[in-house]
């Protein structure tokens, strides 16, 4: 098979693979992540913490039958070739895992991830109000959420996406890689794109995405220049574009957007990129300390007020946290005022905030009472 033709996905069972049973496992003990490597038992990931499972440890025979076992001729071929593959995998209409498989050391391994069916609202997934706000106001423009692997990127984007479905009559496209939540048609009507099954690439998916009459789009990964440029264009001409990008904080994530374009370009996507964005939200997920809410998202808002794109325009990206600290009475935060919320409410520790705060001692400040200055940016 060649690299970029549609992959045959859809797989019937006379039975189900013997891999349910693990994946089933992981659901019981409320894990994320499943992990198979040769020579281990299964693993799962559970509250944020890879742990050992009382399985047998996994022969390569025995790992190789379990993969083979739920994928066709055609998906074993294309690993075989290419040591890599992606993949969804249901149990249910409500239980979804993101599969991959990969080659290290000469063995298969295997890395699965939960996306459950039953799309968590804003509280449930302990969001500040601002963000279910961005998701009723905006009708054009881009909103980006940011943040490293396994902070909750998808899931906040699926929350925001499942608020307009419910709200809002108009078409929603998603172009995804592979589709993680399934959005049902309620107030909206939503297509949702899968690559290798219902388009070769993001490239195609993008190219046709003006003639399928789109008034929302989801981007699922902004990966390169091709994309963002898309993106922008579509945000442009009108249209909501949601999509996710890996970046540390709202001042990186303009950076790393613009790391993305030749030299020769970066001009021009910095001032359309000013022009379009409309938000930004970055998150990374801490250690939580309620049993109903064991990791808990630490949020940084940037909303695309007239100042900020003056910033973004002129290059000031280091002004941002500025402005975000002035932008606290329109509803946006940085991380510490995220943080001291967070230990405020009893929500995570003191020494978990301290951990990953940006900025030890403005947090020590902020709980003390004292806020950093947020003037002199005009």
């Amino acid at each position: 098979m060649s690299k970029g033709q549609p992959i045959d996905y859809h797989v019937h069972f006379d039975k189900r693979p013997e891999i349910d049973k693990l994946f089933n496992a992981l659901i019981k003990a409320s894990g994320s992540d499943l992990h198979l490597k040769v020579g281990l038992s299964p693993r799962m990931r559970i509250d944020g913490v890879l742990r050992n499972t009382k399985y047998p440890a996994l022969t390569e025979k025995a790992l190789e039958e379990l993969i083979f076992e739920m994928i066709t001729e055609k998906q074993r071929e294309f690993f075989l070739e290419n040591g890599a593959f992606d993949f969804a995998h249901s149990l249910s209409a409500m239980d979804r895992f993101r599969v991959n498989i990969f080659r290290q050391k000469g063995t298969i391994s295997l890395v699965a991830r939960h996306i459950s069916g039953d799309i968590p609202p804003f509280e449930k997934l302990n969001l500040p109000p601002i963000v279910q706000e961005i998701a009723k106001s905006a009708h054009d423009g881009l909103v980006l959420v940011t943040g490293p692997t396994g902070c909750g990127k998808s899931t906040t984007i699926a929350s925001m996406i499942d608020y307009i479905n419910r709200h809002r009559p108009c078409h929603i496209i998603t172009i995804e890689d592979p589709i993680e939540f399934l959005h049902v048609d309620r107030k909206a009507s939503v297509s949702q794109r899968e690559i290798g099954i219902d388009v070769p690439n993001y490239g195609e998916a993008l190219r046709s995405l003006m003639r399928q009459d789109p008034d929302i789009v989801l981007i699922g990964e902004m990966r390169d220049n091709e994309t963002l440029t898309a993106a922008m264009r579509a945000a442009e001409t009108g249209h909501l574009v949601f999509g996710t990008l890996h970046a540390a904080s709202a001042a990186q994530t303009i950076q790393r957007i613009l790391d993305l374009f030749p030299q020769e370009e970066r001009d021009l996507a910095r001032q359309t990129f000013a022009l379009t964005v409309k938000a930004v939200v970055s998150q990374q997920l801490l250690k939580g300390l309620k049993p109903e809410a064991k990791r808990i998202p630490a949020v940084e808002v940037l909303l695309a007020t007239p100042i900020v794109k003056k910033l973004i325009s002129e290059e000031r990206e280091s002004d941002i946290p500025t402005a975000i600290r002035g932008g606290r009475g329109e509803g946006m935060q940085d991380f510490t005022d995220s943080l001291e919320e967070l230990v405020r409410n009893e929500m995570i520790s003191l020494e978990e905030a301290i951990r990953c705060a940006p900025n030890v001692e403005e947090l020590k400040m902020a709980l003390k009472g004292v806020r950093a200055s947020s003037t002199g940016l005009i």
